[in-house]
């Protein structure tokens, strides 16, 4: 392929356009803030979960506690009936006094076991809101920190999205410039050498595969005619001659 020593130079400004714009995708597929918003992001749900599973522990244990009481308040209510008949001395029969006297006692107790109960479960209820508390902070803790990782990511992809408009306006100038053949093989040699097109060829050392020309190459570099384009043997990647080429 032949073109113009000047456009061949142009394909290592083009190279240095592209080389950019790989840098910045780089930057936007690694920038630490992805990678914390990912953790943080498992965090919450992990937080989440263990939100939901204490507020469930807290209604089951709110409704025992519930339960608790309320099974005090018939006992206490047919204790004080119980005490106020015998108070009243409605009951006059010795044996039946006697019976009387007896359920009022065994109630007492009830109402002692009861009470204990009930205790036990507002203790454990306590606990499950502390639990539940203890989650909700750390969940939203957790959040907020999201939150500001989120804003400074987006900061930093808008500043990566200008940065990567004005070297993709850079690139289409310098693309424009070139023969539409040359560009052609430039695009495709990079497609296939990791994205870079075009080296330098710099003291007889290719740029782009940083190997040394055999002696026997940088005979055939020297005799080829300025318009002719150059590739290397190794790494098979455009090789663009200047004055630090060494020819």
């Amino acid at each position: 392929m032949k073109a113009a020593a000047d456009y061949q130079r142009r394909l290592l400004d083009l190279q240095a356009v592209d080389t950019a714009l790989a840098q910045v995708e780089h930057r936007r597929r690694t920038l630490p803030e992805t990678a914390t918003a990912q953790r943080l992001h498992a965090e919450r749900g992990r937080l989440a979960e263990r939100v939901v599973e204490a507020e469930t522990r807290v209604a089951d244990l709110q409704a025992d506690a519930d339960r608790a009481e309320a099974d005090i308040v018939p006992v206490k209510a047919r204790r004080e009936r119980n005490q106020k008949r015998v108070d009243a001395g409605e009951i006059g029969d010795p044996k039946a006094l006697s019976a009387m006297l007896e359920e009022i006692s065994h109630l007492g107790r009830r109402i002692g076991d009861l009470e204990d109960a009930e205790l036990e479960a507002m203790e454990a209820l306590e606990g499950a809101q502390a639990g539940l508390a203890d989650a909700t902070a750390a969940k939203e803790r957790i959040e907020t920190e999201l939150r500001g990782v989120l804003v400074e990511r987006k900061a930093k992809l808008a500043t990566l999205d200008a940065e990567a408009a004005t070297r993709a306006a850079e690139r289409s100038v310098i693309a424009g410039a070139l023969p539409a053949d040359l560009l052609s093989l430039y695009e495709k040699v990079a497609e296939k050498s990791g994205g870079v097109g075009a080296a330098l060829l710099r003291r007889g050392r290719c740029t782009g595969c940083q190997l040394e020309a055999t002696a026997a190459d940088l005979v055939r570099y020297r005799a080829a005619a300025a318009d002719e384009v150059l590739r290397c043997e190794e790494c098979n990647r455009i090789l663009v001659r200047t004055a630090e080429s060494g020819l």
